[in-house]
């Protein structure tokens, strides 16, 4: 759980300071406020990076030099800082510290564990393949210890062969000079694909389940699954080393010819099917929201088995893209959970319950940027806790 947080000149905030307790904690404000952003340090703090974002610069706000995230966790304490760097001003150098000491960004997650559900991810059915693949690291990254190192020296060696790929292609190297990155490609790109494998094994049923709660006709039918889409599927006995490295025979002039690596976990993707089909093909936006929610909750309980412990969840607004029905079953999973935080424009969008037992925190534009502020809660009035009480 998320004790406290600290920022200091991210995005449109000069400074956050707020202390959380337990329950749900329902952000509001107009748009472009910082309700986000308020979600995106949280995000920052588990994941040691931005889900709106690759460019760390980004996070800084607009004239100054240095953005820096502080979080409590009972006794731990958690800090990313962004300085700007770049001829342009536009890139950051990113620096992670857990209880003082610099650690990888990855160590973070077992600090503080996260999911998230923002508007970007009602795309994640059909939209492009990098978000499935980001929303299946996510999770192995935080099951499997040595994935995100994996992950890393994959892209770091990918990085490395696509420059060799292009000096061939115009003939300032050779092709004997690939061998040395065919092989750390062949070795961490296998991992890759088999982590993968190994995460929708483990998500299958916490996913049928969820999914057989949210839609129980469709689940009659033949349920939801998770089905990995590979450019270089394995024949017979092969391992995904094996099948790498034959595809990577077959590719050899394209990707000169392309000067880059053409197969590889790069470029997999995950699909969700439904009775066998792929629902990018035939789903309605509200059989594709089902889809999201069901994989959500997937994520909410897959995390929750590692230890017991429930992730926080993040709801970035996402309440007015689901009918009634599914609303209901996200608020009474909410209420189940130690802590969470909604976002919404207004608190009158939200169901009556949920707003009755949680804490209400408002984001306006201030003098010096955005301002967070605590509203009364109306459990107080009652002596209740706030986030305690039945919902639904």
């Amino acid at each position: 759980m998320l004790d406290s947080i600290t920022a200091l000149d991210l995005r449109g905030y000069a400074t956050i300071e707020a202390s959380f307790g337990p329950g749900t904690h329902l952000v509001h404000g107009p748009n472009a406020a910082g309700k986000t952003s308020l979600l995106e340090a949280i995000v920052l703090l588990g994941w040691g990076r931005s889900h709106r974002t690759n460019a760390d610069g980004e996070l800084i706000r607009w004239g100054r030099e240095l953005a820096r995230v502080e979080g409590r966790v009972g006794d731990d304490m958690l800090e990313v800082a962004v300085t700007r760097s770049g001829a342009d001003g536009s890139g950051g150098r990113k620096r992670v510290r857990i209880n003082g000491l610099g650690r990888r960004a990855s160590g973070l997650g077992q600090y503080l564990r996260v999911v998230l559900f923002a508007p970007e991810e009602m795309l994640l059915v059909i939209g492009s393949p990098s978000l499935r693949r980001a929303a299946i690291d996510t999770l192995a990254t935080a099951h499997f210890p040595a994935y995100a190192d994996d992950l890393a020296t994959y892209g770091r060696t990918l990085q490395q062969r696509n420059s060799l790929l292009r000096a061939i292609r115009e003939e300032t190297a050779t092709r004997d000079q690939l061998r040395f990155w065919d092989d750390t490609f062949l070795d961490t790109g296998a991992r890759v694909v088999e982590a993968r494998l190994r995460l929708l094994g483990l998500v299958a049923g916490p996913l049928a389940a969820a999914h057989g709660e949210i839609a129980p006709e469709e689940a009659a039918a033949g349920g939801m699954t998770l089905r990995y889409v590979t450019n270089a599927p394995m024949l017979g006995a092969e391992t995904p080393r094996e099948a790498l490295a034959r595809r990577l025979i077959d590719t050899a002039d394209k990707e000169i010819w392309n000067g880059s690596t053409v197969i590889g976990p790069h470029r997999d993707d995950i699909a969700f099917d439904l009775v066998g089909r792929d629902l990018a093909g035939f789903a309605s936006r509200g059989q594709q929201r089902t889809a999201i929610l069901a994989f959500k909750l997937a994520e909410l309980d897959l995390l929750t088995e590692l230890d017991g412990r429930p992730p926080l969840l993040l709801l970035d607004d996402v309440f007015s893209e689901l009918d009634p029905r599914r609303r209901a079953h996200l608020v009474r999973r909410i209420a189940e959970l130690p802590q969470a935080f909604v976002t919404t424009t207004t608190l009158d969008d939200l169901d009556p319950a949920l707003r009755e037992v949680a804490r209400a925190w408002e984001v306006r534009a201030g003098a010096d940027g955005a301002v967070l502020t605590p509203q009364p809660s109306p459990a107080s009035a009652t002596g209740a806790r706030p986030g305690a009480g039945p919902i639904g």
